[in-house]
């Protein structure tokens, strides 16, 4: 298939509501998302503060599609789950307990912020960290958390309100460790990575002062997932909800910090010199082809082969001609004036071997 005759949708996971330690509603969430021109948000509230799923939220909201999946974890092992039917109580159950009882449902998840480290300022760096590195039978990680990277780097007031002024140009990336495992797992099986806002709403109080520093409207549209679909989205409920579901359970996706500069457009895929075509996600037999890469603005490109890095280029466009296989993904940085070289795209991985 012709890569650009694949449909491109944006969207917002990992947001929590009033049914957890959110601020908003799930109309109200799905409003926003509405007003930014997202095309779907997926809510995951804590299974420990809500007895229920709240299913009855889903549906279009417009042409606004929001879906509910659940958080799984306490004090460590988050799960971010998805396509389930009925509650999951995570108290008592081990990690790889939590990731089977999804898979038993028909459902799929995510490793939450993995490796995060935590606000250094007012929270003492506590961290919701996976530490069983064990478990198995789970879709992918999240690779990029926008909450926990930008909390890692407030150590002092000074720090909070330097960065609450400049959110995305003083973003990281996704850490070094976290890309480690990931890219280590990939060569293992097909892994898939998500990024995630881990959008709360909620006031920061520091003595009499009272902020909102990550609002709903401006983590709803800070790290995004960028789904490819062979078809357009469906207007009618049920079979747009399996399309999301499927492409994130493929890795058929990109993540970008939209924040920065929106990434809609980008594009990556394999060609080999027979005529095979394959994209992200996507697996198949290695032969000599060649690596395409297309930025919406010029930007700096990086491949990697086996999570080491093979080429670094400065453009729009890239052509690399692969000799060998291997586990194949792109990252991409913007650049900003004063600023530097930004974090700002991240593929998932094409298999060629």
């Amino acid at each position: 298939m012709r890569q650009d005759r694949w449909f491109e949708y944006v969207g917002n996971v990992h947001v929590h509501s009033s049914y957890s330690d959110g601020t908003f509603s799930p109309p109200q969430i799905a409003g926003v998302a509405k007003n930014i021109g997202l095309d779907f948000v997926i809510i995951n509230d804590h299974d420990y503060m809500t007895k229920d799923l709240h299913l009855e939220h889903e549906g279009f909201y417009d042409d606004l599609l929001l879906l509910m999946g659940l958080e799984i974890g306490g004090r460590y092992h988050h799960y971010l789950a998805f396509d389930i039917k009925e509650m999951i109580p995570g108290r008592g159950l081990t990690p790889q307990q939590v990731i089977d009882q999804v898979n038993e449902q028909g459902g799929f998840g995510f490793l939450a912020h993995p490796f995060e480290k935590g606000m250094p300022f007012a929270e003492k760096s506590v961290a919701y960290t996976w530490n069983d590195l064990s478990v198995d039978g789970y879709t992918g990680l999240c690779i990029w958390n926008f909450t926990s990277r930008w909390k890692e780097g407030i150590r002092s007031p000074l720090h909070g309100v330097f960065l609450i002024v400049f959110k995305p140009q003083f973003l990281k990336g996704p850490s070094k460790r976290t890309l480690r495992f990931w890219d280590r797992k990939c060569r293992e099986r097909q892994v898939v990575a998500i990024g995630g806002s881990d959008a709360h709403g909620s006031r920061f109080k520091w003595g009499p002062l009272v902020l909102r520093p990550l609002s709903y409207h401006f983590l709803l549209q800070s790290i995004n997932i960028h789904i490819l679909l062979k078809e357009p989205l469906s207007k009618e409920f049920g079979k747009a909800k399996a399309q999301v579901y499927e492409a994130m359970k493929k890795g058929s996706l990109y993540i970008s910090q939209d924040g920065l500069k929106r990434a809609k457009g980008f594009n990556f895929y394999y060609s080999s010199c027979s005529g095979l075509v394959a994209g992200m996600g996507e697996r198949t037999g290695y032969s000599k082809g060649w690596l395409v890469i297309n930025l919406p603005l010029e930007g700096k490109i990086r491949v990697l082969r086996n999570g080491n890095p093979i080429i670094h280029e400065t453009g729009k466009q890239l052509q690399v001609k692969i000799l060998k296989p291997g586990v194949y993904r792109v990252e991409a940085y913007y650049h900003l004036p004063l600023f530097g070289w930004r974090p700002w795209i991240f593929s998932n991985p094409i298999w060629l071997l």
